[in-house]
């Protein structure tokens, strides 16, 4: 085997008691010395829960070793493999992490991230409660440096439960990720059960379709049992956010093939429902993220997208995109109906979430709601029959700082005649920050027709200047003569003057500078910098990531 073992000499903490310690944590990593010690000690903060830590060092270069080294003299629980060549991805460490595991159960842990407080006790107190094979619980997303935390697949976790078999809770297969997870060791090795060795990029939806496929008993915990730090400034992306070139995007997708192929071949009819909620949950998740992008990506990367989702999308079953959520599926609908690339700022628009339907709004012959003129036959009838609180209804938002206050004008849009039906009545609006999701401002205001039939305006005075510096969420609550409401956010619409920074004065600091900007999704935000010191902290920063950008550019064009 392509590796060495580093056995432990620490004399300093107590021998781990087989009856209580049930839990090998295998924590990989590669060129990673500026966090990898912060993983270890994660895992090891457990307690005597963990009976061992194994730190799988990909052949670093940068110094991992020396500091697993020292951790492995602190802390006997600690053991290092140290792989004699570098595997090229994830898969291979952690499978030398399962073959060298000496624990009943197996947990996972990446060198950027942190198990928090208690994650072993709470996976394996529900997995030897239920005497199930797998225990999972929630991960978050926290956005560094921010802080700021989304939690990943809450559906999922609100609440403790036994799944006895997979198919019975098909959104399993929307978390595949393995880091969140316990797993009873000899499980994994009766079915075989491991990651793609060398490099394949998302291995976690191998493994994850494979578990999956061997019918295992989940218990799932709502408890935070893993930290997923996302650190998008990075100097070099983690795999899962470098997705500039379109290599990510066919990583992605054979990733997915494979887990398709894997559930759809498992025994029982279990295994086609899980097969078949996997194709969903790709064009509601991964097709409608990578669309939103789209724009943003050049004209080749837009082809050769294009083209090759189109071909993939081909293999899927009317019912496959039956059974997704309709944004993803009116997607892969006008993607399937075109050769080449089309109407990608709409696109976006109904990638986003909440999704948005802008103009136009047309209609084919016998008066059926229809993407295009052209594409009579990507129809959008479902749109006349969809409940208020879910349809892609466009609202456009123009912030305008001023002196005495910030105008917030808000344009609702018609769409097929639903909203004039259910009677546009009045609007909540409300600024949340974005690192802690409290709200900061409130506001309500009516509806008035601007163009009757076609759009209703609501005009909102914003007091910035009683917020603090940060960035600022705007979300809205849409209600109806009729007594429906829906929750969405305002499309930030670009114009001559709308989306730049303004230096207003005012506010507690004497000065406030006020930037409106359009989100990866095209949601409306606002970024806030109180005080001279604030302003010219935005502008240093400003420029710092003006002169990244140029080297980052020049490095490009010389092919470093």
């Amino acid at each position: 085997m392509d590796r060495t073992l580093s056995h432990p000499t620490a004399q300093n903490s107590p021998a781990p008691n087989s009856r209580t310690s049930r839990v090998s944590v295998v924590v990989i990593g590669y060129n990673d010395a500026a966090h990898i010690a912060d993983a270890v000690r994660s895992a090891l903060a457990q307690g005597p829960v963990v009976r061992e830590v194994i730190a799988v060092d990909d052949c670093s270069t940068d110094g991992s070793a020396r500091i697993l080294a020292a951790l492995a003299e602190q802390d006997r629980r600690v053991r290092v493999i140290r792989r004699a060549s570098n595997s090229g991805g994830c898969g291979t460490p952690r499978n030398d992490g399962i073959d060298a595991a000496r624990a009943p159960y197996v947990m996972f842990l990446d060198s950027d991230d942190v198990l928090p407080p208690g994650a072993a006790l709470a996976l394996l107190a529900a997995a030897e409660r239920h005497g199930c094979e797998v225990a999972s619980g929630l991960c978050v997303r926290r956005e560094l440096p921010s802080g700021r935390e989304v939690p990943w697949q809450p559906e999922l976790y609100a609440k403790a439960r036994l799944v006895a078999r997979p198919e019975l809770r098909t959104r399993l297969v929307h978390d595949t990720l393995c880091v969140n997870k316990l797993y009873r060791a000899d499980f994994l090795r009766e079915h075989g059960i491991r990651f793609p060795e060398g490099r394949f990029i998302y291995e976690d939806f191998v493994f994850t379709a494979r578990m999956l496929a061997a019918g295992p008993r989940i218990a799932l915990v709502p408890d935070t049992v893993y930290v997923w730090h996302v650190r998008r400034a990075a100097a070099k992306l983690s795999i899962s956010l470098d997705r500039a070139g379109i290599a990510n995007w066919q990583a992605r997708m054979e990733a997915h093939r494979q887990s398709v192929e894997i559930l759809r071949d498992a025994r029982g009819a279990g295994g086609k429902r899980l097969a078949r909620a996997a194709r969903a949950k790709f064009v509601d998740h991964g097709l409608r993220m990578y669309t939103r992008e789209l724009p943003a990506r050049g004209e080749e990367y837009q082809r050769e997208w294009w083209s090759l989702t189109r071909a993939y999308l081909t293999t899927f079953d009317a019912a496959d995109l039956d059974a997704a959520p309709a944004p993803g599926r009116v997607i892969a609908r006008v993607v399937l109906a075109s050769g080449e690339p089309r109407d990608l700022t709409r696109l976006k628009q109904v990638a986003a979430r909440p999704a948005r339907l802008v103009p136009p709004y047309p209609r084919a012959a016998d008066a059926t709601p229809i993407w295009a003129d052209d594409l009579p036959h990507v129809t959008l009838e479902h749109l006349l029959v969809r409940p208020m609180r879910l349809l892609p209804l466009a609202v456009d938002g123009e912030l305008r700082p001023r002196a005495g206050g910030t105008r917030l004008t808000l344009r609702l849009r018609e769409l097929y005649g639903r909203v004039a039906q259910a009677g546009p009545a009045t609007v909540d609006v409300e600024l949340i920050h974005r690192q802690s999701g409290l709200p900061g401002l409130r506001r309500t205001a009516a509806f008035g027709a601007e163009r009757p039939g076609g759009t209703w305006t609501a005009t909102v005075l914003l007091d910035l200047g009683a917020l603090d510096g940060a960035v600022w969420d705007v979300r809205l609550r849409l209600h109806f003569d009729d007594g429906t409401t829906r929750d969405t956010t305002a499309r930030a619409v670009p114009g001559p003057g709308l989306l730049r920074r303004t230096v207003v004065p005012g506010g507690r600091r004497g000065v406030l500078l006020v930037q409106p900007y359009a989100t990866q999704a095209g949601n409306l935000s606002v970024r806030l910098a109180p005080g001279v010191r604030g302003v010219a902290g935005v502008v240093k920063r400003r420029a710092a990531r003006l002169v990244r950008s140029a080297l980052d550019a020049a490095r490009r064009a010389s092919g470093l």
